[in-house]
């Protein structure tokens, strides 16, 4: 059991740096013990976004996706923000079909998930996808992304594939296991 913690106060936010993209904010924080610190964070939002796992037949649906902070592509699941409006189930499908070409009759959420929550607010829903059907939408991204179909009887070896390495699908790749485990469609 975790012990409730008095949250610091906060005496000041101030924006230090903004980008198209990013706004970079100071927060002055007191804690309860008398120590003051200033940290940085990226300015919190209320937008969530979704990753969606898909699962066709007897093999998950990656895609290939470039990432220019690592300048190179990165294999793993479809992924986006959800619009104003949109409830994650939407968002998921929207993703699912503007980047894999496929729509899915059921979707069911597994976890949400943060990164790096010292720095940033972001929230991700983890969704599964089953009873795929082909659909595809126009999306945002500048070149086709290429899928790659991998064999759930072998989910584990998705670990030793060099370009599978961001957490958030490592995280996912656990998650949908054990959903279905839990499912008796896969064993340890």
């Amino acid at each position: 059991m975790t012990r409730q913690l008095q949250k610091p106060d906060i005496l000041n936010v101030e924006a230090v740096a903004r980008s198209r993209l990013f706004t970079v904010e100071a927060v002055d924080l007191a804690f309860s013990n008398g120590a003051r610190r200033v940290y940085e964070r990226m300015k919190p939002s209320d937008r969530e976004a979704v990753m969606i796992v898909p699962i066709a037949g007897d093999d998950l649906i990656l895609i290939q996706e470039y990432a220019v902070g690592l300048e190179c592509y990165e294999l793993g699941f479809p992924k986006g923000l959800i619009d104003p409006g949109e409830t994650p189930f939407e968002a998921a499908n929207r993703e699912l079909k503007e980047e894999a070409g496929f729509g899915a009759h059921r979707l069911e959420t597994l976890a949400k998930l943060t990164m790096a929550p010292s720095y940033f607010s972001s929230k991700m829903n983890i969704v599964v996808a089953e009873l795929l059907y082909e659909e595809k939408l126009e999306g945002d991204e500048p070149e086709p992304l290429p899928q790659v179909r991998w064999p759930l009887n072998n989910l584990l070896g998705l670990l030793q594939e060099p370009d599978f390495r961001e957490a958030r699908n490592v995280s996912a790749l656990f998650l949908v296991r054990e959903w279905l485990v839990k499912q008796g469609r896969l064993s340890y």
